[in-house]
C-alpha cells in the first residue's frame, strides 16, 4: 500500500498516465469492449504501435512502456527522494495548520462565492454581504432588499455525504431565521451546495423559485 501511493502520486505528477505519454486508453478500451485483460493488451499495444509510428518512435509497445517506467523510477528515486530529504518537521507543523486554518476557509470562501453568483444571476437582482452582525443573530450570509424590507440568504455548503442531513440544517436556522423575519420582513432562504467535479452546484434549485415569489411578494403591487 506504501509503494502504491508513491507511485500514484508520481505517475500523476509527472503525467505518465496521460494522453500524451499511453495514448487515449479511456477511448480505446471502450472502442476494444474488453472480456479479458490479455483481449485489451493486444488491442492497446496494436493501437500503440501506430502510435509510436506516427510520431517516430522506434520502440515496440513492450519497450516503450518500460522506458515509462524507468523514467518514473528515476523521478521517485532522484527528485521525490530529495524533495522529501529536504522537508523539515517545521514545514510538517506549518502545513498542517494552514490546510486546516487558511486553505480550508478559502475553499469555503470561494464555495460561498460560487453560489452567490449563481443566484444573483438566475434572480437578476443585486445580492449584498450581511453585515457580520446578522451572521451572529440571524444565521445570514447575504441579503436581497426590496423596499424597505430583507429577504436573508444563508448559504451551506454540504458533502454528498451530508445531504440526507438537510433538515437537520434546516430545523437548527429555524428559530434564527424566523427572528430576521419578524424584525426585518422578509423570509431568510438556505441554499445547499454540493460539489461535483470541479463545479459548485445549488443542491435545492427549487428554493431560486421560492426566493422570486418572496421577492414578488414584498414588491408593492
Amino acid at each position: 500500500m506504501a509503494k502504491e501511493w508513491i507511485l500514484n502520486i508520481a505517475t500523476n505528477r509527472w503525467g505518465f498516465n496521460k494522453k500524451n505519454s499511453v495514448g487515449p486508453v479511456s477511448l480505446w478500451i471502450r472502442e476494444c469492449d474488453p472480456q479479458t485483460p490479455d483481449e485489451w493488451r493486444k488491442f492497446y499495444f496494436q493501437k500503440l504501435k501506430t502510435l509510436l509510428k506516427e510520431k517516430q518512435i522506434d520502440l515496440t509497445p513492450e519497450q516503450y512502456l518500460q522506458g515509462l517506467g524507468s523514467k518514473l523510477y528515476t523521478k521517485i528515486t532522484e527528485v521525490v527522494q530529495a524533495e522529501i530529504d529536504d522537508v523539515t518537521e517545521q514545514d510538517c507543523l506549518e502545513y498542517i495548520y494552514n490546510l486546516v486554518i487558511h486553505r480550508t476557509f478559502a475553499g469555503y470562501q470561494t464555495e460561498i462565492k460560487t453560489i452567490y453568483e449563481q443566484l444573483q444571476q438566475q434572480l437578476g437582482v443585486k445580492i449584498q454581504p450581511a453585515p457580520d452582525q446578522w451572521d451572529r443573530l440571524y444565521n445570514v450570509d447575504f441579503y436581497i432588499e426590496v423596499e424597505d424590507k430583507y429577504i436573508g440568504l444563508q448559504i451551506k455548503p454540504l458533502t454528498y455525504e451530508q445531504t440526507p442531513e438537510v433538515h437537520r440544517w434546516k430545523e437548527w436556522l429555524a428559530k434564527t431565521h424566523a427572528k430576521f423575519e419578524a424584525e426585518k420582513g422578509g423570509k431568510v432562504f438556505t441554499i445547499f451546495s454540493v460539489k461535483k467535479g470541479n463545479q459548485k452546484e445549488i443542491f435545492n434549485p427549487e428554493v431560486v423559485e421560492d426566493i422570486q415569489m418572496e421577492i414578488n411578494r414584498l414588491r408593492p403591487s
